[in-house]
């Protein structure tokens, strides 16, 4: 295997089990992709990590460059726009620059990418390892990073008085990087718009993810409401193959989405200082089967009131229902008949009904913002 260049972004703390729990292990695993007397780009790392890969790059014989801030790739006064927000994605459209030249020169495309002299305006930054040079990026180079569109990562979708934030984010830096792209886009829809908004959560996480971290990252967007679901689209007697997972049981996952939900409510505790409500009884007596033969909601056999502002349902399509309240003609209204008493619910459905918007993020699962997607946008199924 010889490719013609390759590439590794930035690092983060994911799959654990394979390819270690610790990101310096994760950086030795990844410095795998290099290969020897093959060019190699990496963008800004913390300094252990990144020593990682540059000891793997000696040991390997592969030349490794670090990738120059996206400004230095920009003429005077003209910056480059990208179709993907936040600034983790600045990173990543660099190295996708310094790949794609990479590749053309290897393959001898000549006449393009004049390269740039190093701005004086930035600060200088002194890396252990060699600078990549900016360049000129052709117009199809530019027209590629404005026009890319990824699929559920910072994708907002309008319909009516809703709008829906997707963001596949998983782990902890990229649940902070959805955080501070989420809160900006709201803001500014919210400041547009006139009227009341209602904010709600739809998470599901999964696996070894420490949810409750993840969770607390996401609370300075205060949510109304958190909703909790697995990540299933539909609960119908038909399984979809690539929503399976046969390591677990369906009682398995309703009862992490439970366990979620408690997480939520004990750092809503801590961030308000009130007495939340929490069930310690098993998943098999707060499962109630409604007369269509699935439950609609997860609910306790209890006459307490819920004092945190969470809800759990079987399945994406009954949390969007419930969420959306009849105003996103592709969700019907759940039937209240079908509910059970639930303080939460019920009140909610009154405020979402009469706020002038909703806004929904639905995050913390890849397979989540998979599911949500096939319901909300069905052309991605035809």
């Amino acid at each position: 295997r010889k490719p013609i260049v390759c590439g590794i972004s930035s690092l983060g703390i994911d799959h654990t089990a394979i390819l270690g729990d610790t990101i310096e292990k994760i950086a030795w695993q990844k410095g795998g992709i290099l290969k020897p007397g093959v060019p190699g780009f990496t963008v800004p790392q913390p300094a252990s990590p990144l020593q990682v890969l540059i000891n793997r790059a000696k040991e390997i014989g592969c030349p490794l460059y670090m990738c120059p801030d996206i400004a230095e790739y920009e003429e005077e006064g003209k910056s480059l726009h990208l179709g993907l927000a936040g600034d983790h994605q600045k990173l990543n459209a660099s190295l996708a620059l310094q790949l794609a030249q990479m590749w053309l020169q290897q393959r001898g495309c000549k006449g393009f990418g004049e390269t740039k002299i190093p701005s004086l305006k930035l600060p200088l930054v002194k890396w252990p390892l060699s600078l990549a040079s900016a360049f000129r990026p052709s117009l199809p180079m530019v027209k590629g990073l404005q026009d890319t569109v990824w699929l559920g990562r910072t994708q907002v979708l309008q319909r009516g008085p809703i709008s829906y934030y997707i963001d596949g984010a998983h782990t902890n830096n990229s649940i902070m990087a959805c955080v501070r792209w989420f809160q900006q886009v709201a803001l500014n829809e919210e400041k547009a718009g006139a009227g009341s908004v209602v904010r709600v959560l739809l998470f599901n996480a999964m696996g070894e993810r420490d949810t409750a971290a993840l969770l607390k990252l996401l609370q300075p967007c205060h949510f109304d409401y958190a909703v909790f679901c697995p990540n299933i689209s539909e609960v119908s007697g038909v399984g979809i193959a690539d929503q399976q997972n046969y390591n677990v049981t369906l009682e398995n996952v309703l009862t992490r989405c439970l366990e979620n939900q408690k997480k939520w409510n004990m750092l809503m505790e801590e961030r308000s200082c009130s007495d939340p409500w929490a069930s310690s009884l098993p998943v098999d007596t707060l499962i109630k089967d409604s007369p269509r033969s699935s439950p609609l909601l997860l609910a306790p056999s209890s006459d307490r009131l819920l004092n945190c502002n969470s809800l759990v349902f079987p399945c994406i399509s009954h949390a969007l229902q419930w969420a959306t309240q009849g105003r996103d003609p592709d969700f019907p209204c759940l039937d209240s008949n079908f509910l059970h008493h639930h303080p939460v619910a019920s009140s909610g459905s009154v405020l979402l009904r009469e706020a002038a918007h909703i806004q929904i993020l639905i995050t913390g699962s890849l397979h989540l913002v998979g599911g949500a997607l096939k319901l909300i946008d069905q052309s991605l199924t035809q």
